[in-house]
């Protein structure tokens, strides 16, 4: 049984179905909701991490986007290449792990940067690395589920969790209407609910101890016009730039705002709140003014007043490191902190390995 449709259980299902396991998917609301964390049309594929660990795993993630657009039979990945800039962005380190990783890329300075791309405004060197781009969320999840389902796996929308219990035989699954289920192994994919369900889990205390803790955030992304128009849509590559003060991320913004401007976004830049049965939907103005600034200052290529704006869910760890570790018949899983979303057709392998026991998580996903 896995608890969510979003990017990870969507992921989760189709791995274990294909796998030949009996499997049920069982969502609160629909597969990508607007009130989770898989919706929309644009997030970003990179493989520029400090970390040479994330940047192997982004290698073997790119084998599963393959796999996943041959048989899902559409595009679901847009190579635009990225941009990673700013001091506390460190490109020249990331370029050393790049080259470790054996992913192409160049390290350019500021001035040859900007005639490259005089779309943005640069004040360090800049990392580009061609093999990034924009992945669509939603037909992710979709088409995972399509796969998941053919091999098998049943999908129930409409089926929030209220209580777990374990059973001689596994657990089993009362929803808030009075339904249950019986499973003989639960996967639990339930992002930013998952710190409300968490008490509701056959697990023993200090399952996360505070070095993993689970915070959830509603984040605000705002969409600027480009300049030239949405004709100008497909020049843009994405960027992440961090100095001490802020660090702010952008991509294409896809069919989520008319694929006429870009999407920008703070990082971790949203007010707490306990889980994703708190948001509100409602925009920071201080929050918008601060990204807004950014985009005078740095991106000539757009007009700085946003035509566009929303909010979304970030789980994080706090370490923000991904979190995949089973407990007897109970696999928990949050492949979060705002950098997931690129390793889709892979968490489902590493979901597979965990919930079954032919295999394991990278120990780094632990709860402990």
């Amino acid at each position: 049984m896995v608890i969510g449709a979003g990017l990870a259980g969507a992921s989760a299902a189709w791995r274990l179905a294909q796998a030949g396991h009996e499997v049920a998917v069982l969502e609160r609301d629909v597969p990508a909701g607007p009130l989770g964390s898989s919706h929309g049309s644009a997030r970003i594929f990179r493989y520029a991490y400090p970390d040479r660990f994330y940047a192997d795993l982004v290698v073997q993630a790119a084998a599963g986007w393959q796999e996943l657009e041959r048989e899902a039979e559409e595009p679901l990945l847009t190579l635009t290449g990225a941009l990673d800039h700013g001091e506390a962005r460190r490109p020249a380190e990331l370029a050393q792990v790049l080259a470790g990783a054996g992913v192409d890329h160049e390290l350019l300075g500021a001035a040859e940067a900007a005639d490259r791309w005089p779309m943005f405004s640069f004040d360090s060197e800049v990392l580009w690395h061609p093999g990034a781009g924009v992945l669509d969320a939603e037909r992710t999840v979709a088409a995972m589920l399509r796969l998941a389902q053919r091999a098998g796996a049943r999908l129930q929308t409409g089926w929030e969790v209220s209580r777990v219990e374990e059973t001689a035989s596994g657990v089993r699954l009362t929803s808030s209407d009075g339904r249950r289920w019986d499973a003989e192994h639960l996967v639990v994919c339930a992002g930013g609910w998952l710190p409300r369900l968490l008490g509701e889990l056959p697990l023993p205390a200090g399952f996360l101890p505070a070095n993993r803790r689970l915070t959830v955030r509603q984040e605000q992304a705002f969409h600027y016009p480009y300049r030239g128009g949405a004709a100008e849509a497909s020049a843009w590559p994405t960027f992440i730039h961090g100095d001490r003060d802020i660090t702010v991320y952008g991509l294409p913004g896809g069919r989520d705002a008319d694929h006429r401007g870009q999407k920008v976004a703070e990082f971790n830049g949203g007010k707490v709140i306990g889980s994703a049965a708190d948001q509100d939907g409602r925009i920071d103005d201080a929050g918008r003014a601060r990204v807004t600034r950014f985009v005078a200052d740095r991106l000539p290529g757009v007009e700085p007043t946003p035509y566009a704006e929303t909010t979304c869910l970030f789980t994080t760890t706090a370490d923000e490191d991904f979190l995949i570790d089973r407990h007897e018949r109970v696999t928990v899983v949050s492949p979060c902190s705002g950098h997931g979303a690129k390793f889709a057709p892979l968490l489902g392998e590493l979901v597979l390995a965990a919930a079954t026991g032919d295999g394991d998580a990278p120990a780094t996903f632990r709860a402990r």
